[in-house]
């Protein structure tokens, strides 16, 4: 999963960072890994807070799928700040340039995983060869995102694991 993640931000990165006179052709990757790390870092901070519901509505596609909607959306917006932040504190870019990297490939990487997640085949060109996103891969994304990680008990997450699968299973017509 997280390699199907960071291969998204990949592809949606071409514009925004390697083509982008801005960015340091030797800081592209890394570019792309801060990316990767505040969406997944956002995502877990969500988790953490109990905002299950708000994840439910956006991986659900309730708030819509187009950039702008996704940037309206409190969940994203935070995320694109902290990758903003992120992308400014360790790159010294200015906050225009971060910005613009950030609202260029966010919108584009969480629309194809909620379409994926939706059985839509993904937006922002992340059907090409993305490979399908299933929410037992997303919760366990980031060596245990949601909570309780991989380590199992009886098929239940180990202690201190929120079976997020069971809860939005029904919604995405899974388990």
């Amino acid at each position: 999963m997280l390699e199907q993640l960071f291969d998204l931000v990949q592809q949606n990165s071409q514009q925004a960072v390697v083509q982008n006179p801005a960015v340091p052709n030797e800081h592209n990757e890394e570019v792309i890994n801060t990316l990767t790390s505040s969406i997944t870092g956002g995502l877990q901070e969500q988790v953490q807070s109990g905002n299950i519901g708000g994840l439910m509505s956006l991986f659900g596609g309730e708030s819509g799928t187009s950039a702008a909607s996704l940037l309206n959306n409190p969940i994203v917006a935070s995320i694109a700040t902290n990758a903003i932040g992120a992308i400014v504190q360790k790159f010294g870019l200015n906050s225009q340039v971060a910005g613009s990297i950030v609202n260029s490939v966010l919108p584009g990487v969480l629309g194809a995983v909620i379409g994926q997640l939706n059985g839509g085949g993904g937006a922002g060109g992340a059907g090409n060869g993305a490979g399908g996103f299933d929410l037992g891969s997303l919760i366990q994304m980031g060596g245990g995102l949601f909570g309780g990680g991989n380590e199992q008990q009886g098929g239940k997450p180990a202690s201190g694991g929120i079976d997020l699968g069971g809860m939005l299973g029904g919604l995405f017509g899974g388990k």
